[in-house]
Order: C-alpha cells, then sequence, then structure tokens
C-alpha cells in the first residue's frame, strides 16, 4: 500500500504541476500579449485556444489528480503515512477548488466567447473581448495560485511520505 500511496501522490503532483505550469504562462505571457492583439485577432485567437486544448494532453493530468487525491487521502487515513494527510488534504481543497473555478468560470466565459461570430461588427467583437477578457484573466490567475498552493502541499505531503518510510526503516 505504501507503494500505491507514493504513486498517487506523484501522479497527484505531476498533474497539478502541469496544470499550475499551464495557468501561470497564460497569466505571465498568453494573456498579456493578447492584449496587445486588436480585437478580432484576440477573439479569434482566444476560440482557437479554447477549442484544441479540450485534448488528452490537457484532460489526463487536468482529471487525473482528483481521483488520485482522494485515494491518497483515503490511503492516509486508514494509515499510511498519517503525518502527510492534512497536507494531502489541503492538496485535494486546493486542486478541488482551481477544478471549479475552470468549471464555473472559465469555461462558461469560454463558451460564450466561442460563440461570437467573427464577420460581425467591430464593436461586437469590442464588446465580446470586455466582457470576456478582464474576467477570465482573473480567474485563470485564481486557479493558477490554486494548482500552485495544491502542487506545494504535494510536495510537502510527498516529503513527510518519504520522511515516515525513512523512520519505518530505522
Amino acid at each position: 500500500m505504501r507503494t500505491l500511496q507514493t504513486v498517487t501522490l506523484l501522479a497527484s503532483a505531476v498533474g497539478a504541476a502541469l496544470m499550475a505550469g499551464l495557468f501561470c504562462a497564460f497569466a505571465y505571457a498568453v494573456m498579456p500579449g493578447l492584449s496587445r492583439t486588436d480585437d478580432r485577432a484576440f477573439v479569434r485567437s482566444m476560440q482557437h485556444i479554447n477549442r484544441v486544448i479540450i485534448n488528452p494532453w490537457f484532460l489526463i493530468p487536468f482529471l487525473l489528480p482528483l481521483p488520485s487525491l482522494v485515494l491518497a487521502t483515503v490511503l492516509a487515513a486508514k494509515g499510511h503515512s498519517p503525518g502527510a494527510m492534512p497536507w494531502i488534504v489541503a492538496a485535494l481543497v486546493l486542486y478541488a477548488a482551481a477544478f471549479l473555478v475552470t468549471g464555473t468560470r472559465n469555461v462558461p466565459l469560454n463558451d460564450t466567447l466561442d460563440k461570437v461570430p467573427l464577420d460581425v461588427a467591430p464593436d461586437r467583437l469590442r464588446d465580446a473581448r470586455a466582457a470576456f477578457e478582464d474576467r477570465w484573466t482573473t480567474w485563470n490567475t485564481v486557479r493558477a495560485v490554486l494548482h500552485t498552493a495544491s502542487l506545494g502541499a504535494l510536495l510537502w505531503a510527498l516529503y513527510l511520505h518519504g520522511a515516515a518510510a525513512g523512520e519505518l526503516n530505522s
């Protein structure tokens, strides 16, 4: 069971790291870069990004940490690395919060923007962008921070898990 606990923590940490990196990259590079484009280019770019990102390279690391963290929590509750338990639970709560932000804030904004035709009058593109950009960017930053915090909690849980293994072997 100790090996399974290690695998669940590592899988969760990899997923959290990939999501933190992705959403941080949007926060410090993609969105600032797109902010310098005209409205049509902005809307078109975000529509393309939001369509192509739904693929296994995104979905697996985005979805896998939730069940993995639940399993890690159950294993910790059964006595496998009990010292890591609060950090595993913290990672689960933080990751779930980021997941909810994505599903309840960013995705609905993406869906609304996706319905905007690119061949409309410039003022309609401007309005669509205005309704999207600042809110999406703010919520993206929130989820980037949550995923990063989840990763930090997972790394500490892994450290404690490893330290507990060392105590068992001494």
